[in-house]
């Protein structure tokens, strides 16, 4: 085990590129996809389970552990790899995108955001500092700056305004971080600028500027069209640099990510597989599936041969059935089966990367996906 965060590219194809990540708590494989445990599980899973799938690192969300349970408790108890029973690193977001998308009667601030609270309604408040006091509480491996989510559609110059208070976060996060974190963590900034490639440009450069350990591309995936994303994605790696990670932060389908590391991303989260494996639809080799559909009721057919999952073994028709009769055990494996799925297609993605046909694998996943749609 390594007392430190580094990272180091393995090999190129293109713009793909695979990698490993190092931290004290294990190494992570790029590209990776993180499943996300918001509220210090991943829904409808064991940890030992997600473990099993290949996961090398896992999301959690600052926003909703310091409402609940707290994250002082938590660290009473142990921190959050003890709390939750994950001995590999964790991610954890600033909370900034919830406090955009869920909190109530937000005020926006130079000091940070002041909201009241989905669960309570009790008012709250988080600066830069406090998103990243309560990433330490937490024992985060990889922590982010606290920044403010520009809306879409957002003008020229509203994005602007954005991109530069999140700088100013970001200046501020990071000394919060420096004066807290633990050796071997890692802090990364994330690139803003809506779908102005010179404002990401911009962003890019000050945030190269204060210094991070990797950096996220975020701001996307929230209403600007694939193409749109695809285009931000490529103007921001273009501007970050080859030594360090990139994350992009929420993303997404199958054709997505194999879009966004055609364009040089190395790390995903998304709650995807999971809230999908909880409403009956299944990420497979041969496409998606939905299996509340009538026609799996009599298919013998396992969910996905190709897979190595565990659950990807069972009949359809009883998969089929358990989701028909709301059984809970339906969305424990469609949610097993799904993760997994996830991580396959990052372990097929490296290995198609390290052998320079990763534009052959992913049109091929592309035609799959787009003849079960």
């Amino acid at each position: 085990m390594t007392e430190a965060f580094s990272f180091t590219l393995k090999a190129r194809d293109g713009a793909a590129r695979a990698g490993v990540i190092a931290t004290p708590r294990g190494e992570v494989r790029t590209p990776a996809f993180m499943p996300v445990g918001t509220g210090a599980t991943v829904k409808a899973m064991f940890p030992e389970d997600v473990k099993a799938t290949g996961a090398d690192i896992i999301l959690a969300n600052t926003y909703h552990l310091m409402l609940r349970p707290g994250a002082e408790r938590i660290a009473r108890l142990g921190g959050l790899h003890k709390f939750m029973h994950w001995d590999g690193p964790i991610l954890t977001d600033s909370g900034g995108y919830q406090v955009m998308s869920l909190a109530k009667l937000r005020r926006i601030a130079e000091d940070g955001v002041t909201f009241q609270s989905h669960i309570d309604g009790a008012t709250v408040a988080l600066s830069p500092e406090r998103a990243i006091e309560v990433q330490c509480l937490l024992g985060a491996d990889i922590q982010m700056v606290l920044d403010e989510c520009t809306p879409f559609p957002a003008t020229r110059d509203e994005a602007a305004a954005s991109l530069d208070l999140s700088k100013r976060w970001a200046e501020r996060s990071k000394a919060a971080f420096d004066g807290c974190a633990a050796p071997g963590q890692a802090l990364f900034g994330i690139v803003q600028g809506s779908i102005y490639p010179d404002l990401r440009e911009r962003s890019a450069a000050a945030l190269i500027d204060i210094g991070f350990d990797g950096y996220a591309v975020g701001g996307l995936a929230v209403g600007e069209g694939q193409q749109e994303m695809f285009d931000m994605v490529a103007v921001s790696t273009a501007s970050l640099p080859e030594d360090r990670p990139r994350y992009l932060m929420g993303v997404g389908t199958p054709h997505d990510m194999l879009g966004a590391i055609r364009r040089g991303i190395d790390m995903f989260d998304c709650v995807m597989p999971t809230r999908s494996g909880r409403h009956c639809q299944a990420f497979t080799w041969g496409g998606r599936l939905n299996l509340r559909n009538a026609r799996y009721a009599e298919d013998p057919t396992p969910l996905d041969p190709e897979s190595a999952c565990p659950a990807a073994h069972y009949e359809r028709a009883y998969l089929h059935h358990l989701v028909k009769s709301g059984e809970t055990l339906g969305a424990m494996l469609l949610s097993y089966a799904n993760v997994q799925f996830y991580q396959e297609l990052m372990a097929r993605a490296r290995d198609a990367i390290a052998a320079g046909r990763f534009t052959a694998f992913a049109d091929d996943v592309a035609r799959r996906y787009t003849a079960s749609e």
